[in-house]
């Protein structure tokens, strides 16, 4: 009988390549929603967790169920928007958990309006925290996973970067989340010789604990209209920040996964 050597037996399973054992995680936006989901998730899978919001109470709530699970989790009261907070964070998280291996820019706001009264200081408040965040956090983490030649970064876009969302408008959301799109391509393409990896998920109607009344209002449009015939929750989303920032997806950068229920088909 042919004797097999233990070094073939011990090979890393198709699990064990999702697992985020000892790797450090920074969700923005990570007390609720999606990033809520995300950063449970991660800490599922074995990571430490710093969630960065600016909601202290909804920070310190979420920080409990992460430790809860076990994870050696960090909540860091920030606002995503300011550089000077971004690298407060990172040097908080680097201090408390040690070097980042994962980035979720995953905070982000929306609202709607009419393209010919929309002011200034609404367009400039969608792109300091849709765009600009997600470029400062993205340059100022990146600097550390460039340094130590690993790391996966992961950027939240929407379908309303690729089509334009009826029957409400929002051009403005739209625009930002197609720029994120782009900045995901072209720092992925930057950086991928650097060991850093960089993708971005395009959720479609997602029904979070904070969905509004506009979820009913729309629903013709937001989830009869969806092939699936309904909304995605926030832990449909998870799995694909997994696989993005877990060795599962290690040949993977420069993509943006839609995740719509096959809204975008029609």
């Amino acid at each position: 009988m042919r004797r097999v050597s233990l070094s073939w037996v011990l090979v890393m399973s198709i699990f064990d390549k999702f697992s985020l054992q000892g790797k450090v995680a920074i969700v923005t936006g990570g007390n609720r929603g999606i990033g809520k989901a995300i950063a449970l998730g991660f800490a599922e899978a074995g990571a430490m967790v710093a969630i960065v919001a600016r909601d202290e109470k909804k920070n310190q709530e979420t920080l409990a169920e992460l430790r809860a699970i076990g994870s050696s989790a960090i909540a860091v009261t920030a606002n995503v928007a300011e550089r000077s907070d971004l690298e407060a964070m990172l040097a908080a998280v680097t201090d408390e958990l040690g070097p980042v291996d994962v980035l979720v820019n995953n905070a982000g706001i929306g609202f709607h309006a009419d393209a010919l009264t929309l002011d200034d200081a609404d367009w400039r408040r969608i792109f300091d925290t849709n765009l600009d965040a997600v470029w400062m956090a993205s340059q100022i983490v990146g600097r550390q996973m460039v340094a130590r030649e690993t790391g996966s970064i992961i950027n939240s876009g929407s379908i309303s970067g690729f089509i334009v969302n009826r029957p409400q408008w929002h051009s403005a959301y739209g625009i930002s989340k197609a720029a994120v799109h782009h900045l995901t391509k072209s720092l992925a393409a930057e950086w991928a010789s650097k060991g850093v990896r960089v993708n971005a998920i395009a959720p479609g109607y997602v029904k979070t604990e904070i969905a509004n009344a506009e979820y009913d209002d729309y629903r013709h449009y937001w989830r009869d209209e969806v092939p699936m015939q309904r909304y995605a929750t926030p832990d449909e989303i998870a799995p694909i920040a997994l696989l993005l920032a877990s060795d599962a997806g290690s040949f993977i950068t420069g993509s943006v996964f839609v995740v719509d229920g096959g809204y975008t088909l029609w």
